[in-house]
């Protein structure tokens, strides 16, 4: 590696190969542990670069959010899992592929330049924000392990609020929950977050279930569009029979200091508003080198391999998973392989073989995977799931869903450590505890710090009169 403010020479021909992998989410983890299984130190340097020092699994941020999973457990922390592999933590800022160079952004000090061999970008993907007045400065995210704690807290600390408000306005404000978007990650976190707001309902005197308001907007007119309109039909009547309101066809106008206007003319405060209306190919790939389609993500062909727009391959240069355009050879007819963690965790593996194929100067072999199906949470013990054509609905369509993303989240600690969360959430109650200190830890040390406040003044209770 090499400090400089720009690569200024091709990287020199190396003994032993560098193979730098941006990001680190599943593709980037498991790319890297497929290749090191397949390769020893002496036959290649690997490198993972990401700006966290872990892998989000993200199907499972819901049950994070809800509590039935400790937050810790759905992220793989990249140097225990990647033994013989270089993590470097930070921001990738450039890359020029023409010369072998990818620049660094640490979380302290200056940016740098590191050379490579052969390059892996699965950057993923970030949300799909819109500029609507109001929600850059009030909306929640949900795409990493921070978002789903922070979404806890929050919604725990308005229910700890709202127990000790008096005004009607202020608590109706408090406890209306607004969700935007009705994919996957939008209608798990809704289920999820509901169904433990009601359960924690039972230890508030004050808060009654019916004075909860969930409200969902999405912009088409149907929700989980990938479970076909049957499945997403179910799901519908599901959720609007526990009370949950439902805005199909309506868009998100406005939302400045919590104040939700929408398309409908509809208007209503909140406190609490998610966004999971989709997501994009990580804009950081428009700062490099690299051919991109349409919608900004890299060109690939069915062998994970960069190509231009005429479809030449672009040498030792790979791509897969959300920011990756690839070919779907079991569809066929021109389409693109689905940004879900089914292809991204199959394709990892198969770039890593590719990859292992090509520096042994093997044949590569394309990529090709049919989707064994599809499968959704709507809650603890609810669910829909289309698995190799059979649907199904309830608690057997919830067990799936476990099951599936259990045998797909990486690592036996992790998957033993998940297990045990049920268990325990099984035989105990979820834990309604609000820790929304974690986000200002110093402000009851800055308090401690500040002047005593006096006794002179001594605020008077109204209707009582003055001390005596």
């Amino acid at each position: 590696m090499t400090s400089s403010t720009a690569p200024t020479v091709r990287a020199a021909a190396r003994k032993t190969p560098r193979i730098l992998i941006l990001g680190g989410g599943y593709v980037g983890l498991y790319t890297a542990i497929r290749l090191r299984q397949h390769l020893g130190r002496q036959d290649a340097a690997i490198v993972v670069v990401d700006p966290r020092s872990y892998m989000t699994y993200q199907p499972f941020l819901p049950e994070a959010a809800a509590g039935s999973i400790e937050p810790r457990h759905v992220v793989a922390p990249h140097r225990r899992e990647l033994r013989g592999t270089t993590c470097i933590t930070g921001a990738i800022t450039a890359i020029q592929h023409h010369l072998r160079a990818a620049e660094i952004t640490p979380v302290n000090g200056d940016s740098y330049w590191v050379r490579y061999d052969h390059l892996v970008v699965s950057l993923g993907a970030v949300a799909r924000t819109l500029p609507i007045p109001g929600l850059k400065e009030v909306g929640m995210g949900f795409k990493q392990v921070e978002e789903a704690f922070a979404l806890r807290n929050q919604v725990l600390g308005m229910l700890d609020a709202a127990a000790s408000t008096w005004d009607p306005e202020v608590r109706r404000r408090m406890l209306t929950f607004t969700f935007v978007g009705g994919g996957f990650a939008g209608i798990e976190a809704l289920g999820e977050i509901e169904d433990m707001c009601r359960d924690a309902c039972r230890d508030f005197d004050s808060i009654d279930r019916d004075d909860l308001r969930f409200v969902l907007i999405e912009a088409s007119y149907r929700i989980l569009p990938e479970l076909g309109e049957e499945l997403g039909g179910y799901a519908l009547e599901q959720l609007r029979g526990r009370g949950i309101e439902i805005k199909l066809g309506t868009f998100l106008n406005s939302c400045v200091d919590g104040h939700v206007v929408l398309s409908n003319g509809e208007e209503f405060d909140s406190d609490t508003i998610v966004w999971t209306a989709g997501v994009k190919a990580n804009p950081i790939m428009r700062r490099s080198d690299l051919p991109l389609d349409e919608a900004g993500r890299i060109r690939c062909n069915a062998n994970l391999q960069v190509v231009d727009e005429n479809g030449e391959v672009v040498e030792n240069a790979w791509a897969a998973g959300d920011c990756a355009a690839v070919p779907d050879l079991a569809k066929g007819d021109g389409a693109l392989c689905a940004p879900t963690a089914q292809h991204a965790v199959r394709q990892s593996k198969h770039l890593g073989d590719n990859i292992v194929r090509d520096l042994r100067g093997e044949t590569l072999v394309p990529y090709v995977h049919a989707n064994l199906g599809t499968v959704a949470s709507l809650g603890l013990g609810k669910g829909v799931a289309q698995i190799f054509g059979v649907k199904m609905r309830g608690p057997i369509a919830w067990f799936m869903h476990r099951s599936y993303h259990l045998w797909a989240m990486p690592t036996l600690n992790r998957k033993v450590r998940i297990v045990l969360d049920w268990t325990t959430a099984i035989l105990f109650r979820r834990e309604p505890v609000a820790l929304g200190g974690v986000s200002h830890p110093r402000a009851e040390f800055v308090a401690a710090a500040a002047e005593p406040p006096s006794r002179e003044d001594l605020p008077v209770p109204p209707g009582i009169g003055t001390r005596a």
